[in-house]
């Protein structure tokens, strides 16, 4: 959906803000059961969290053509940019219980708005999230997706607990983002292919999450790049570690696209794979591994965090992950799709 240009004046919109809000994005009477008091349609949202429990609160951004393709199906949008924010939830340890939208469109486009918002739905109803508000408005396309969930205090998993000896762990596989990126840039259009479904339609660990807690001292998801978020944890945590890239988890299909020496590249740097990257205490990996298995998913060792600060066992040119202002390309997933 081009945007208008700005030397035009922009032409009468078939819809009005209000109705498209009606017609896409208003659900059904408020649940009080799903602690909304007030829902789309005021100017605010009223929620009643659980009682005793902290709220988790997240936002993120998706703009066409940069953290998607632009010509990409409408559902799998709606999709995405509700799952890259539920994946900040989902390493914190916290349920998913509301969300708000704001949606800024070039044009008003019936067909891509119902195939957004079925996904957008779809993706609501599975993960048990609410969306109780926000704002539909004209310009250049780009979705803002707050997310909000319950934890139970001292159980979130933060970033800020690593400590020396513990494994460093990562949930399923790596590399699928940029994999499927590098497969939709040469023309791949099927959306059944294991690496665009990676990319295109990611999923959000919240079960992973939840199961974690207690288990984990720290975690993060990997949106940036495996070593990119690894460097976060490592600077709130105050440690360094060492990585054993033979050990990484690489994702189906990730080696036939891009070589054996590309996949790894891809796992260490590339973005967009929304996996849980953990600290996780040695004597916890067996009861950690169990209660992941019991979800379908693995549990992969990819190293150990260290006193002294860095991180070590990979080279670091390449793999720095994706930065929205660096001066140079960032040469991720997150790049210009």
């Amino acid at each position: 959906m081009p945007s208008q240009p700005s030397s035009q004046a922009p032409s009468r919109p078939r819809h009005s803000e209000f109705e498209l809000i009606a017609r896409y994005f208003t659900p059904a009477p408020p649940d009080h059961k799903a602690g909304v008091a007030l829902g789309v349609g005021d100017d605010c949202t009223l929620l009643t969290p659980t009682p005793g429990c902290q709220l988790a609160v997240s936002v993120d951004t998706s703009v066409a053509g940069v953290h998607y393709p632009a010509d990409a199906p409408a559902e799998a949008v709606g999709h995405r940019a509700l799952a890259v924010s539920l994946s900040d939830l989902a390493a914190m340890g916290a349920r998913p219980r509301w969300c708000l939208m704001a949606l800024t469109l070039a044009e008003a486009d019936d067909a891509w708005l119902d195939g957004f918002s079925r996904g957008f739905r779809a993706l609501c109803d599975l993960s048990g999230t609410v969306l109780a508000g926000g704002d539909v408005t004209r310009g250049a396309t780009a979705i803002g997706v707050t997310v909000m969930g319950e934890v139970v205090p001292s159980q979130a998993l933060t970033r800020h607990g690593a400590r020396p000896g513990d494994l460093v762990a990562v949930t399923g596989a790596l590399g699928g983002g940029a994999g499927g990126l590098a497969a939709w840039q040469r023309g791949e259009r099927d959306l059944a292919h294991p690496l665009l479904t990676r990319y295109l339609r990611p999923e959000p660990r919240l079960a992973a999450g939840e199961a974690l807690a207690g288990l984990a001292t720290a975690a993060i998801d990997i949106s940036d790049g495996l070593c990119a978020d690894l460097g976060h944890l490592l600077a709130r945590s105050a440690v360094g570690a060492s990585l054993d890239p033979e050990a990484l988890p690489l994702a189906e299909g990730l080696v036939a696209e891009l070589g054996v020496a590309g996949a790894r590249r891809a796992a260490l740097g590339g973005g967009d794979d929304y996996e849980l990257l953990l600290a996780l205490p040695a004597e916890h990996l067996d009861e950690a591994r169990e209660r992941l298995a019991a979800l379908g998913l693995p549990l992969t060792v990819i190293g150990r965090f260290e006193a002294e600060p860095g991180l070590r066992g990979v080279a670091l040119s390449g793999e720095g992950g994706w930065q929205h202002f660096h001066s140079a390309g960032a040469g991720s997933a997150g790049d210009d799709a």
